[in-house]
């Protein structure tokens, strides 16, 4: 699936926002990326996790792990098209960890995919929680990449769509001083 087409998909089905949005890592912006929009339709979660296994076919892999809670359906899709297991972090006192009996072997080889990374904090968080394991990353793939490609990881992050998105430190947000007001979307902190 071209980068081209995922956008338009965004539009037509209203997973792309524009407007003044209070993000996950307490940064504002003025667009915002609802990947649930798209996911909820089976197919298409399906074609999009396929496409993004697919930069990984020659990849060693033994397990794909996405963090909760955008992640999840995604990182579910790339596993089965990988024809691997699927497993989530979630947060526990705002700490990513792997609950509900999940375990990532010493040694296992581990995707990491995610639906929007803005500036990489989760999937740098998840990084940490495989290799606390002794699980090696050995990829990292998101639907959307906002940072443009901007962001420092341990390696390249392989996404379905990628650009660059302004966002600001809330003292700094001119919708803010435009008096404009402030929505947060989104699992966390909801």
């Amino acid at each position: 699936m071209s980068e081209q087409n995922v956008l338009k998909l965004m539009e037509e089905l209203g997973a792309l926002h524009r407007g003044h949005f209070l993000l996950s890592s307490g940064r504002h912006s003025d667009t915002y990326f609802q990947c649930a929009r798209i996911l909820q339709f089976p197919e298409l979660a399906r074609e999009l996790g396929a496409a993004m296994a697919a930069f990984f076919a020659d990849t060693p892999c033994d397990v794909v792990v996405s963090p909760a809670m955008g992640g999840i359906l995604i990182g579910h899709e790339v596993a089965r098209a990988a024809g691997r297991r699927f497993v989530f972090c979630e947060r526990v006192d705002g700490v990513l960890t792997i609950r509900r009996g999940f375990e990532i072997e010493e040694g296992e080889k581990v995707l990491i995919a995610e639906d929007v990374v803005t500036r990489g904090t989760s999937l740098l968080e998840v990084v940490d929680v495989v290799e606390a394991t002794g699980g090696k990353v050995t990829g990292l793939t998101s639907i959307i990449d906002r940072t443009g490609g901007e962001v420092e990881l341990p390696m390249p992050l392989q996404s379905l769509a990628r650009v660059k998105v302004e966002t600001w430190e809330p003292s700094d947000c001119l919708l803010c001083k435009a008096g404009q007001d402030v929505v947060k979307p989104g699992s966390r902190g909801n």
